[in-house]
């Protein structure tokens, strides 16, 4: 009599923890379900049991953890950081995937189900995760959208102090770039902005499945305590970098016009932030682009504005007390 099917979702892993998914539980979880990767999700399922405890040692994922997991498909890492954390938040946007992985991750450690929490949305959308605060965000992020995804979570939890994410080699070289570096960019800026980041290793293609097209790479981002020392606001800051690297070959005279209102209204920006307006974006560091958004034209005008609407208030009010 022949053995009846294995339950993917209660196969030992490779390692013999009989916890972590690998290759062949993978592939018969993803057949059960019906399930086959698509290129316009990014969808390229870790089926390396070696690989996901890789990442979780080098997030240095704690006992007191509340990590935020973006991207979970049928589980591989999800298992791996719910052996470690103290909870874990995944946020999938597949209906059917969504839908199957409490399942998988009960049958596979039921004696940590209740750790485990599922939102089934847009990454880019979530503003709200049940349960504690996520102290550490940690993810292999869906590559089509990997940089956007990164700055909304860093941005709306501000909580996350450690960031590990699996993203597309090039783009990890470009989230860790220093000034000065060819592919130095709005994503290097924006990334350091929020955090001191760096390389942190690189994956092969044949831990994956199907197997991608492009190498990967794994980026570390620590929480500053503080972000640059500046009075502009975030959203001014990041207008400015927007602005240099639109037009990166540009010195940032001509690039910042547009945004300053005039090529003079952008030196004049410029010089007092101690910037050369014959420098280029690619040469800035984060906290020089901070100054460039604390001079800036509009900025200054604004706040003028504001000093005149206040004057006229107190003056109006003062008519209206005599009256």
């Amino acid at each position: 009599m022949s053995a009846a099917p294995s339950d993917p979702s209660t196969t030992p892993d490779a390692s013999g923890s009989g916890v972590l998914l690998g290759p062949a539980e993978v592939r018969e979880l993803a057949e059960a379900l019906g399930v086959r990767p698509t290129k316009q999700r990014g969808q390229n399922f870790v089926i390396d049991p070696n690989t996901v405890r890789r990442i979780v040692r080098t997030a240095e994922v704690r006992d007191d953890d509340v990590v935020l997991e973006v991207g979970p498909g049928l589980g591989s890492l999800t298992l791996a950081l719910l052996e470690t954390a103290a909870h874990v938040t995944a946020v999938e946007l597949d209906d059917v995937l969504a839908a199957a992985l409490p399942a998988t991750v009960r049958a596979r450690l039921p004696e940590r189900a209740g750790r485990f929490s599922l939102v089934h949305e847009d990454a880019l959308r979530v503003t709200e995760l049940p349960g504690p605060a996520p102290t550490a965000l940690v993810a292999n992020l869906p590559y089509n959208v990997a940089v956007p995804v990164l700055l909304h979570l860093l941005a709306t939890f501000p909580s996350i102090a450690r960031t590990l994410v699996m993203v597309q080699s090039e783009v990890a070289d470009r989230l860790a770039a220093p000034p000065g570096s060819k592919v130095y960019g709005v994503p290097s800026v924006k990334a350091a902005w929020y955090c001191e980041v760096k390389r942190a290793g690189a994956i092969g293609r044949n831990v994956f499945w199907p197997a991608p097209n492009v190498d990967s790479g794994l980026v570390s981002l620590v929480r500053r305590t503080h972000p640059p020392a500046t009075a502009a606001s975030r959203e001014e800051v990041f207008a400015v970098v927007d602005a240099a690297f639109a037009q990166r070959r540009k010195t940032l005279r001509a690039a910042l016009s547009g945004w300053a209102g005039s090529g003079a209204a952008a030196e004049q920006a410029l010089r007092a932030a101690g910037v050369s307006p014959q420098a280029r974006g690619e040469s800035l560091t984060v906290a020089e682009f901070a100054a460039i958004a604390e001079a800036g034209p509009r900025r200054h005008s604004t706040q003028a504005d504001d000093g005149r609407s206040q004057v006229d208030d107190d003056r109006n009010g003062d008519e209206e007390h005599t009256a």
